[in-house]
């Protein structure tokens, strides 16, 4: 159902952001791609790129199949260090809205524990959303992860 008002949307897109980072961080990434829409866009970048205007990213899909795929790449291809993530995101704010799309921003941190049991303060930014409602659920349709800092210590294997 697409929001009537500002509260309704800023509330629909937090339990959104609330849900695919309990995804991520739970490891249940089967159903991550499952809360985008066919045809979407998931683009991983910096802070400084976005600013440049550049197209290229650290991770770009543009498609939930190229998501479902990369899942798939993880579980059975991919090696690298056993970890997990812990999201924290901030308050969402609504920037935009378009028939059934809603636009939003939201600030998170993530902090990363490896398998030696070190935590650490993995990646900062933003994610910029665009998020649809027309469907049988909302879904992202775009979602830029915009890091504030061009270091990343690892591989970026799991989604942020």
């Amino acid at each position: 159902m697409v929001p009537r008002d500002e509260l309704e949307a800023v509330l629909a897109v937090t339990n959104l952001l609330a849900h695919y980072a309990d995804c991520i961080d739970s490891d249940a990434l089967e159903q991550w791609p499952d809360m985008f829409t066919e045809r979407c866009v998931y683009k991983i970048t910096t802070a400084e790129n976005q600013a440049r205007g550049l197209p290229i990213g650290i991770v770009y899909a543009d498609s939930r199949a190229m998501l479902q795929d990369r899942v798939a790449a993880l579980r059975d291809a991919n090696i690298y260090e056993p970890q997990c993530y812990r999201h924290i995101i901030s308050a969402v704010c609504i920037t935009e809205r378009d028939g059934t799309v809603v636009g939003a921003r939201s600030n998170f941190m993530v902090v990363r524990t490896t398998a030696d049991g070190t935590q650490d303060l993995f990646v900062t930014g933003c994610y910029i959303d665009r998020v649809d409602f027309a469907g049988d659920r909302a879904r992202f349709t775009e979602k830029l992860v915009v890091l504030d800092s061009n270091k990343v210590d690892t591989l970026l294997a799991i989604p942020l």
